[in-house]
């Protein structure tokens, strides 16, 4: 496609709140997975020491 200026560059023959939507919901989950993964994992290794814990008294 040929754009002739940015306004229609963004707007992407009608498309662009579709397009830079989905665009955004991408990089949104893409930065929040890998926290959400990270604090999971953090949680999961608290428990395992609060169970070794229990264990040893």
């Amino acid at each position: 496609m040929n754009w002739g200026s940015l306004q229609n560059f963004l707007d992407m023959g009608g498309a662009g709140l579709y397009v830079w939507g989905s665009y955004g919901a991408a990089v949104l989950l893409m930065v929040l997975e890998p926290m959400l993964a990270a604090r999971r994992r953090r949680r999961a290794l608290q428990d395992i020491r609060d169970d070794l814990d229990q264990e040893q008294r």
